[in-house]
């Protein structure tokens, strides 16, 4: 795999080499990513380029998936439109896609009283009955207690003040009952980074390279992760598949996706590799959303 660090002249010469209708288009950088750079290409467009080891499955996942599956989301979404093959120039696979205009949720969160109806709508428009041949991606969609060991999420809230009653939460979610339907598609990684808002209403999803098959719970977290405070009842009302199993379910799944927010916001503060600031106030809010039910 190559070693070179993707940069603005790099993405041009690409383009010029492989898709030269497009190389005329401004240029500009978008920050935030771990396993793929982003640069927006004029108004409408953007060439996401993998940085990591994994992403070019990422990446290969969206093009074989994504097109198809964009055609029924009452959400803007960045399907990919071309694609870039490995060169010379740069040794990856890497892709145009559709830009989708808003302010990630991590920075401008979701503040909307209406983002339930739209965030249940979007997930009802995706959670369609898989193909056998769909990914998965554990842990996301299994059981619960498939998620491995917990007590290292736990230990970052070792001085919270609730902490004993998020574990029941957990606990709760392990000992409810299981999905029994069809493994229905999932986004797979609904978290304020992996959204956008404008003026506070959600307003598009990004980052399908986790894009699995599986308990729609998972992605049922996402009313205590992204919604405003109280949002979840309203989300959960208008969400076809909700039933007390699967709120329970969600709900534990809540727990343990706040608390990799909030590792990796940690991380940021202390200026460690990978990690993001913003995302620790996100998963502390998230946990006060989980205890307000």
């Amino acid at each position: 795999m190559t070693q070179v660090v993707p940069d603005r002249a790099l993405v041009r010469a690409l383009l010029q080499e492989q898709h030269p209708d497009l190389a005329g288009l401004s240029l500009t950088e978008v920050e935030g990513g771990w396993d793929n750079r982003q640069w927006r290409l004029g108004d409408q467009l953007a060439v996401r380029l993998p940085v990591s080891d994994r992403a070019p499955g990422l990446l290969q996942k969206e093009q074989d998936w994504l097109p198809t599956l964009a055609t029924g989301l009452p959400l803007p979404v960045p399907v990919p439109l071309r694609q870039g093959a490995p060169s010379e120039l740069f040794d990856r696979a890497w892709a145009i896609v559709r830009w989708v205009e808003g302010q990630p949720a991590d920075r401008a969160p979701v503040t909307s009283t209406g983002a339930a109806t739209v965030l249940a709508r979007f997930l009802d428009a995706l959670h369609r009955p898989a193909p056998v041949d769909a990914p998965v991606n554990p842990p996301r969609g299994l059981p619960l207690d498939q998620a491995g060991p917990v007590d290292g999420w736990f230990e970052l809230i070792a001085d919270h003040p609730y902490r004993h009653r998020l574990r029941d939460l957990w606990t709760a979610a392990v000992g409810a009952p299981a999905w029994t339907g069809p493994p229905l598609w999932l986004h797979g990684d609904l978290h304020p980074a992996n959204v956008v808002t404008r003026a506070g209403c959600l307003a598009g999803v990004l980052d399908f390279g986790d894009l699995c098959a599986g308990d729609p719970a998972w992605d049922a977290s996402a009313a205590w992760v992204l919604l405003p405070r109280g949002d979840a009842e309203p989300f959960f009302a208008a969400y076809p598949h909700t039933d007390d199993a699967l709120v329970t379910r969600a709900r534990g799944w809540a727990v343990l996706r706040a608390l990799a927010l909030i590792q990796v916001g940690q991380n940021g503060r202390h200026r460690l590799p990978g990690g993001k600031p913003t995302w620790e106030p996100a998963g502390y809010a998230a946990l006060e959303r989980v205890l307000d039910h």
